[in-house]
């Protein structure tokens, strides 16, 4: 194995082992509201990536990015979705849900196939059917066994499977774009931080206490792990990023049942299991296609 390619697996190692691992934080700043800690995580992504920016030179993407504004459309839609997919997962940690979370995270491949049969025409084999029939009678057996609808699974897989969808059309370099994209979101945090900071409700203080260490500290947690996967994403194959994807939710999943105990029953069990098979299923056929295209 190639220098280059060993440095591409710590580098996807440690994005998604980050990602895995985030739960944590956020259960540090759970005695904040949600909405105030995705205003400080918009906000203080906008100042680490544009110091990231300067030192990879990677600004010099924003000056065509600004002067096309069908481009800049396509990021406030995608803005809006990962902002939306932001604020489910922390409410999601803030309430316990952390095995909901990495359901979502779960199906979110399987989703990816999905929308990409729907909207970019793109065919399904028989492996992929397969994994998202099992994808959707896991949900539907959770809907009729816990007579609950999963809406945070749900809305995080969809949510960020139409993120990806949006970026996919724009076509931007990972970092640029979503320095933009929290851009664009910065005015409506800023106004809500101002808002909070004139009613006495702010977290932040001047004082840089421990919890505005922490609210600051959001940025850096956004921006790391998606660094490190920009660097492995150039170094090794797309599919075999994507099977070591499946690090972060496995993570968030062993820290809600054994770190904060989150109830896991036999129903929430078996539908685990209709998407692990689900995943199996895609990750040999993804590794098949990959193994046939590499011999070609």
């Amino acid at each position: 194995m190639r220098q280059k390619e060993k440095l591409g697996y710590i580098y996807a190692i440690g994005a998604f082992t980050f990602w895995g691992l985030v739960p944590i934080y956020f259960k540090m700043v759970s005695h904040i509201s949600a909405f105030e800690v995705l205003a400080n995580r918009i906000i203080w992504s906008v100042v680490f990536l544009a110091v990231l920016l300067i030192i990879t030179k990677q600004s010099k993407y924003l000056k065509n990015i600004f002067q096309n504004k069908k481009q800049l459309k396509m990021l406030f839609l995608s803005s809006s979705l990962v902002t939306t997919n932001w604020l489910i997962f922390i409410i999601a940690i803030n309430t316990n849900q952390i095995v909901e979370a990495s359901f979502g995270y779960f199906i979110n491949p399987l989703v990816n196939i999905l929308l990409a049969y729907i909207f970019l025409k793109e065919k399904l084999n028989k492996a992929q059917s397969f994994a998202v029939v099992l994808a959707l009678f896991a949900v539907i057996y959770q809907i009729f066994t816990l007579k609950s609808f999963p809406f945070i699974s749900l809305a995080l897989a969809f949510s960020f499977a139409f993120y990806g969808l949006v970026r996919k059309k724009v076509d931007l370099v990972a970092m640029p774009g979503l320095f933009i994209e929290t851009l664009l979101m910065s005015p409506f945090a800023l106004f809500y931080m101002f808002y909070l900071s004139n009613t006495n409700q702010s977290h932040l203080h001047i004082a840089f206490d421990h919890t505005t260490l922490l609210l600051v500290f959001a940025g850096f947690i956004t921006v790391v792990p998606l660094a490190w996967f920009n660097a492995a994403a150039t170094k090794i194959p797309y599919s075999t990023l994507g099977f070591i994807q499946y690090i972060g939710p496995t993570l968030s999943f062993l820290l809600a049942i054994y770190l904060y105990h989150e109830p896991f029953d036999a129903n929430k069990s078996i539908s685990f299991v209709f998407i692990w098979i689900g995943l199996f299923i895609y990750t040999v056929d993804s590794l098949y296609k990959h193994k046939k295209v590499s011999i070609k």
